[in-house]
């Protein structure tokens, strides 16, 4: 059955009049007669006009030349269909204000009723009007003249729409609202009409101004709500002809098959819904719905296969696509379900992907990657049928990629002994799978068995999403996305319940050649959690920046605590980071942002982290975004949470294996190493930290001030001896200065145990004085006297020994900052 017929048959079911131009009883006024008269202006107004289809001899000029005609005749279209919801709303305001007032024409909930949605329908057209209309001028502009007709034939590809029509149909559940709605509204303008004079007479005589002729148009207030229902209807013809006069080769014609299928579903889903056709009554007066789908990884027997998910209002159903042959319809074939009823959840980040997998997916990355840059090169007449065939190959990788390298196992339980296991790339798409059945799972409602086969057969029609998430399939290129560096400062964050472990997940979208996924470490246990790590991706067609914060609990699984989603716009972000606050749920998170654009390398088969241990400070800390490198902080952090009452810390040192796997994971992995270091034992901790400093290649304190150190030491006065170090320190490197004073007010706060540590602030001087400053090496340039070895020891310990003693220390600066390009903003998502 014809789609439109479908429409045309849902209106009837719900009692809605379909009008046709040959009914005689329209009155005179009446819109519907104005659509007679003007039906010959584009194909969205001409509802009884078959199109014949686009002959098969037609040529390529001809065909675009024809869907070029269709996109102005759809665009005159909208200006009248605007032009009616204006009309339509015009006495909105007035009739709202009028609600407040002892003498109302209609209540505020009867004006809810009659304008519902409709606001937002004509926003949703406006911006489409906007859109097109832009584009058509810009490509009008630039038509060639008619001594080019020899370059014509092929001018039509530089007019992309696709992008245009796929997000105002991706909002075409406004519409679904509406129609729900109907009847009650026109209800309410039959009964006023008939009981108020004044309405009356407004619901008689609404105005429309005409743009061509400059004339007005008088209105029935029930003829413009009907409006948007006539609307709907012929949607999916329009998208027909567009499609049949835009060539397969055409950038927009995967994206404008999209949009046809979505107009389609949608029609045929609120006619489903009408009829009550394959519904099931369940328990609490409810029906079985559809909630969501969407593209997931069905992990069986170790094999992978990309599978469509259904979650329907009391089951779980995963089925796997079938293209119909040439003349048939698209089906679907039963894989499994399971009832939601008991179902138990469990999400993990999966193990590390072996190294004969990640070789091979790094080899089909590279090929995308070249595939994209050849797709950027092959324009022109040439390049029409090349571009079609990569395109064809970048989304046949790109279905590859999307199934063999999700990480995130979502895990079902069911009571019944069932489980499945499903992959997903992003662990903000699993966060909200999880949500959505979640929130079914509470709500109690018995299963009633399914007719498999008419529930799986359903699918075809009440599916929400069509095809799998490829960046390859988008037909029209975004100047607004990113194509760079993308560098993002984790902050800190506050708003936590109760003090936890706590991590942040991000995740950009884009080409999947690099990756475009980050996690922070683990913070300590805390209501305030700090980071102040840097992330940093390589992006190609990024638009948004999914942001989750994650909890993290012994014995117990990851949580997710709140997400959010940033849109990435190229005019809001430069090479200067911007500092913002997002709102996570209650949990609100500080972060800066910062945009590099510069063409991309191709993708690199690794990425490792650069070593921390024996490279200079200032470069570790320049590589991480910091003042105090990670392994420092994360050491001392670690040692104050769970070692401050332990005897002989730092004096004591852990086991040679346990330090040595630490270094090993901190020069290659910061999260592994942070992992590793909640559960080595404190003592390997703080020998970890001893480790770091004692190998550097140059002291945290510099060797050229040893001998300056050691005079200060001579000055009898306590106060101007710490004056005069204090000074020395000064001329310190920044981030030798701040790594010092941290380390500084640290073993401070271990001394204030040392009742029960045992480590005053002398031993302490005596353990980390050698580490931290060094005499200059003889023969290496240094002059001044040389100092004998028992010297030296006296010196590293009093120095340090004195810092130690400073009430007034200066406080370290963790962090480099990043709000240099702005105040900061909070987004509230």
């Amino acid at each position: 059955m014809d789609v439109y017929q479908e429409a045309v048959r849902y209106l009837e079911s719900q009692h809605v009049p379909v009008v046709v131009e040959a009914e005689p009883d329209i009155l005179e006024e009446d819109v519907f007669q104005e659509e007679a008269v003007s039906c010959f202006l584009s194909p969205l107004q001409a509802e009884n006009i078959d199109f014949p289809d686009t002959p098969t001899s037609c040529s390529l000029e001809e065909m675009l030349e024809r869907r070029l005609a269709v996109l102005k005749g759809i665009l005159e279209s909208e200006e009248v269909y605007l032009r009616e919801l204006e009309a339509l709303l015009m006495p909105m305001k007035a009739l709202r204000a009028s609600a407040g007032t002892s003498q109302p024409v209609l209540s505020g909930r009867q004006v809810q009723t009659v304008f519902y949605q409709v606001p937002e329908l004509r926003d949703m057209h406006q911006s489409f009007y906007s859109g097109l209309k832009a584009r058509l001028s810009t490509h009008c502009q630039t038509e060639p003249s008619p001594s080019q007709e020899s370059k014509m034939n092929h001018t039509g590809f530089e007019l992309r729409v696709g992008d245009l029509f796929l997000k105002m149909v991706n909002q075409i559940g406004l519409y679904g609202g509406f129609i729900e709605n109907y009847e009650e509204a026109v209800e309410v303008v039959r009964k006023c009409t008939q009981s108020d004079p004044r309405f009356r007479t407004l619901a008689e005589s609404m105005m429309l101004n005409n743009s061509a002729d400059k004339t007005r148009t008088k209105y029935t207030f029930e003829a413009l709500l009907y409006k948007p229902l006539d609307r709907v209807t012929k949607t999916t013809l329009v998208l027909r002809e567009l499609l049949k006069t835009t060539p397969a080769e055409h950038d927009d014609y995967v994206a404008l098959q999209e949009t046809l299928r979505l107009s389609r579903s949608f029609l045929s889903g609120v006619n489903e819904s009408s009829q009550c056709k394959r519904e099931v009554m369940l328990s609490h007066e409810m029906r079985r719905q559809l909630m969501r789908d969407g593209f997931v990884v069905d992990v069986s027997e170790g094999d992978r296969s990309l599978r469509h998910l259904f979650l329907y209002t009391d089951l779980l159903l995963c089925t796997r696509f079938k293209h119909a042959t040439r003349g048939k319809q698209d089906q679907y074939r039963f894989c499994w379900y399971l009832p939601l009823a008991g179902l138990k959840l469990r999400w993990v980040a999966d193990q590390e992907q072996s190294s004969d997998t990640h070789l091979r997916l790094h080899t089909v990355r590279t090929k995308m990657y070249l595939l994209r840059q050849q797709l950027q090169q092959q324009k022109g007449s040439r390049g029409v049928l090349l571009a079609a065939r990569s395109r064809k190959k970048l989304e046949q990788m790109e279905l590859m990629l999307l199934t063999h390298s999700p990480v995130y196992r979502l895990e079902l339980h069911s009571p019944s002994g069932k489980s499945h296991t499903l992959l997903l790339s992003s662990l903000y798409e699993l966060e909200e799978w999880r949500e959505a059945i979640h929130k079914l799972t509470t709500e109690n409602i018995e299963t009633v068995p399914p007719d498999l086969l008419t529930l799986t057969s359903a699918c075809v029609k009440l599916r929400m999403t069509q095809q799998p998430p490829l960046q390859s399939s988008s037909a029209v290129e975004d100047k607004e996305s990113l194509c760079g560096t993308l560098s993002v400062a984790i902050h800190s964050a506050c708003g936590l319940q109760q003090a936890t472990c706590v991590y942040v997940c991000v995740e950009v979208d884009g080409y999947g050649f690099y990756d475009t996924q980050a996690q922070t470490h683990s913070s300590v246990c805390s209501l305030n959690p700090h980071w102040d790590q840097e992330l940093s991706f390589q992006v190609d067609g990024a638009q948004k920046l999914q942001v989750l914060c994650v909890s993290q609990s012994d014995g117990q699984d990851d949580a997710v605590l709140g997400k959010t989603t940033l849109r990435l716009e190229s005019k809001s972000l430069n090479k200067r980071w911007r500092r913002q606050t997002l709102q996570l749920g209650e949990v609100e998170l500080t972060l800066s942002l910062k945009f590099n654009p510069h063409p991309l390398e191709p993708p690199s088969s690794t990425a490792q982290q650069h070593p921390v241990f024996c490279v200079p400070i200032e470069t570790v800390a320049q590589q991480e975004g910091v003042m105090v490198p990670h392994v420092v902080r994360c050491c001392v952090e670690e040692v104050e949470r769970r070692g401050m009452d332990e005897l002989g810390i730092y004096r004591i040192s852990g086991t040679t294996s346990d330090i040595s796997t630490l270094k090993a994971a901190f020069n290659s992995n910061l999260r592994e190493a942070v992992t590793r270091l909640r559960s080595m034992e404190v003592n390997a901790v703080s020998g970890v930290l001893k480790l770091y400093f004692r190998e550097l290649p140059e002291p945290l304190i510099p060797a050229e001030l040893f001998q300056s150190l050691a005079t200060a030491l001579d000055i009898q006065d306590m106060n101007a001896r710490l004056v005069s170090m204090l000074s020395l320190l000064q001329s310190c490197p920044d981030t030798n200065r701040h790594t010092f004073l941290y380390l500084m007010h640290h073993l401070q706060r271990v001394s204030e145990k040392q009742d029960i540590n045992k480590m005053s602030l002398l031993n302490l001087a005596t353990v980390f004085g050698p580490s931290l400053l060094r005499p200059p090496v003889a023969g290496l340039g240094h002059d001044g006297p040389t100092v004998d070895i028992s010297q030296e020891v006296v010196v590293q310990v009093q120095v340090v020994f004195c810092y130690l003693q400073c009430n007034n220390l200066p406080e370290a600066q963790i962090s480099v900052a990043h709000d240099t390009d702005a105040d900061d903003e909070t987004t509230h998502m």
